[in-house]
């Protein structure tokens, strides 16, 4: 069978990628997140989740991303639609719950807002850095390189005090001829250019856990990474089916007396449910950030994923 999906037949298909994707999410973990976005109270670990999911008393706080209006804020992308292969601008504002723009954030990690987007299949990265206008709206020169669906995640803290930080996430297509990509196989080393990315560590559901990347080149450990946003790394994790977003930060600030500029970035890590994740680290060396992938599957304790910690893949990745 043919998997090429002209434009005109991609709403119709894209409805049965997001039906096998929530159903893949229910196989994997709870896909539903605990944190109501009405602001209803949330269900008690001891409590079942509406698909029948019966949480554990261990489970992860949900990951971010999977809804586009969490704690009063939502976040409305003003071009959902782009064209593949051809640099645009994307648009979005993230509005409080009186439908106002929201103009003051704090600055995290070197920015007051950080944009991942990704394509569904996982095979596109880019984490970009919009800029914001005064009537709130934020923007970014971006280029999807296919056809077909992703997810744009806004990681913010709102200024207002008392505020949380959110990831909010919105659906953004590109049309064209759409062909999806399998996920990459596992495996523990990631390439691009002439830098090797070794990762040790596993992913445990509910369970937090060290993750260590180590940045060589040309068989030559790194010692010399520069900070990128404040830190010597930063790592991202999407779920593959939903795009479950979590966002981790490294051990350690440069400058600190303690932290070393590599060759080791070391992470703390939780993933909220059983199944496979797709992690792409950032890292900047020789004044150039660069990105590197990898596919890990996250397992109960006690059983063995189905291969090894990570993929050899650095897919389409832009900064």
């Amino acid at each position: 069978m043919n998997t090429a999906t002209k434009v005109t037949t991609f709403a119709a298909s894209f409805a049965v990628v997001v039906g096998a994707a929530y159903a893949l999410g229910t196989v994997i973990g709870p896909v539903a997140a605990m944190v109501d976005p009405a602001g209803h109270p949330t269900r008690k670990p001891s409590e079942g989740h509406a698909d029948g999911h019966q949480a554990s008393a261990h489970e992860a706080p949900p990951a971010g991303g999977l809804q586009s209006s969490d704690g009063g804020y939502t976040l409305e992308l003003k071009t959902p639609h782009l064209e593949a292969d051809r640099r645009a601008e994307l648009r979005f504002a993230i509005r409080d719950k009186e439908g106002r723009p929201v103009t003051a954030y704090r600055t995290e990690h070197g920015k007051q807002l950080h944009l991942i987007v990704a394509s569904r299949d996982l095979s596109s990265y880019q984490h970009l850095h919009p800029t914001r206008a005064a009537d709130g709206t934020w923007s970014a020169p971006i280029t999807l390189p296919d056809a077909g669906d992703y997810r744009a995640f806004a990681d913010f803290t709102p200024a207002a005090e008392g505020s949380k930080n959110l990831t909010l996430g919105a659906d953004l297509a590109a049309s064209g001829t759409y062909q999806p990509k399998a996920l990459p196989a596992p495996s523990r080393t990631a390439e691009v250019d002439d830098y090797t990315v070794t990762l040790d560590g596993r992913l445990r559901p509910g369970s937090a856990q060290e993750l260590t990347l180590t940045v060589s080149k040309q068989a030559r450990p790194v010692t010399d990474l520069q900070p990128y946003l404040g830190a010597y790394g930063h790592l991202v994790a999407l779920r593959s089916g939903d795009l479950a977003y979590l966002h981790v930060h490294p051990h350690g600030t440069p400058g600190d007396g303690t932290t070393r500029p590599g060759p080791d970035i070391s992470f703390t890590a939780t993933a909220p449910s059983a199944g496979a994740y797709r992690l792409f680290l950032d890292f900047q060396h020789k004044d150039t950030v660069r990105t590197v992938a990898f596919t890990v599957h996250a397992a109960e304790s006690g059983e063995e994923p189905s291969g090894p910690a990570g993929g050899s893949d650095s897919g389409d990745h832009q900064h």
